[in-house]
């Protein structure tokens, strides 16, 4: 088995895609106006519409209703991707804080409220894990 994907519901596709290809710096490959993905080199954030949900199982899915997940993304410098994000992303959560497990962590909500964790491995254990 191979984890692929995260997929988000929104009410408004354009925005919240819009909002992770400006933060994440990759673009969308977008498959339907309802439909678009951001792949990396190790995962995909896809982003769907709610008219999309009753293709699975209708009402299984709501919108901007999240207060369980964290998306999280390996970058290279968290203190500078912060600084980047300055005016643009407006609900920080922590600012760039050093975890116990070793990962300098910046927090921070999408336009739909779903969590963001940008995050930069420091110390050796951390550094190691993930390759760095």
């Amino acid at each position: 088995m191979d984890f692929v994907s995260i997929r988000i519901i929104t009410g408004d596709v354009a925005r919240l895609v819009g909002f992770y290809e400006k933060a994440t710096g990759v673009p969308a490959a977008w498959s339907t106006e309802d439909f678009a993905e951001l792949r990396t080199a190790h995962a995909t954030l896809a982003i769907a519409s709610t008219r999309t949900v009753p293709l699975f199982a209708p009402g299984s899915s709501r919108p901007a209703d999240n207060h369980s997940v964290i998306l999280e993304f390996l970058v290279d410098d968290v203190d500078d991707v912060h600084a980047n994000l300055a005016g643009f992303v407006t609900d920080v959560v922590a600012g760039p804080t050093t975890m116990p497990w070793g990962n300098r962590s910046l927090l921070f909500r999408d336009p739909d409220g779903n969590l963001v964790n940008f995050f930069t491995p420091v110390t050796p254990a951390a550094i190691e894990k993930f390759g760095r």
